[in-house]
């Protein structure tokens, strides 16, 4: 492993929904890095919130409440999180996101302030040039 670089990831909302209920659809490479002790996983309380979201929408079928199976998640995915901050905020102001999502272009802020890496399959933050990304494969 001479000479590979650690990366530090932030995981947008699906990628993290997947890895705990989904691991099938994560690729080979993400889950690779995922599962890679020395990359460090970051995430977003924006996907916190849009995870609850969904789970309320009912497009997320949990066994528990949300405030139950989140711990659990968190124990299951060790990740760091990636505060939502003034500077997180201001640096959403500085783009505009082909399609607006309120939490796709607060997760590209996060990523651009925190200098990480937003593993996705979005083919919109993909697409983006000024954004690290990883696609799922």
């Amino acid at each position: 492993m001479e000479g590979r670089r650690f990366l530090k990831l932030l995981l947008d909302t699906h990628i993290w929904i997947w890895t705990l209920l989904h691991p099938e659809k994560v690729g080979r490479t993400v889950r690779r890095h995922i599962e890679n002790r020395r990359d460090e996983l970051f995430l977003s309380p924006i996907s916190v919130w849009e995870a609850q979201q969904i789970e309320r929408r009912k497009r997320l079928r949990l066994k528990q409440s949300f405030a139950e199976w989140l711990p659990q998640a968190l124990a299951q995915v060790p990740v760091r999180e990636a505060p939502f901050t003034f500077a997180v905020a201001t640096a959403a102001s500085r783009f505009e996101l082909p399609q607006p999502d309120p939490a796709d272009t607060f997760l590209a802020a996060t990523a651009l302030v925190y200098d990480l890496t937003l593993v996705t399959a979005d083919t919109q933050l993909l697409d983006c040039a000024w954004l690290k990304t990883m696609p799922n494969e």
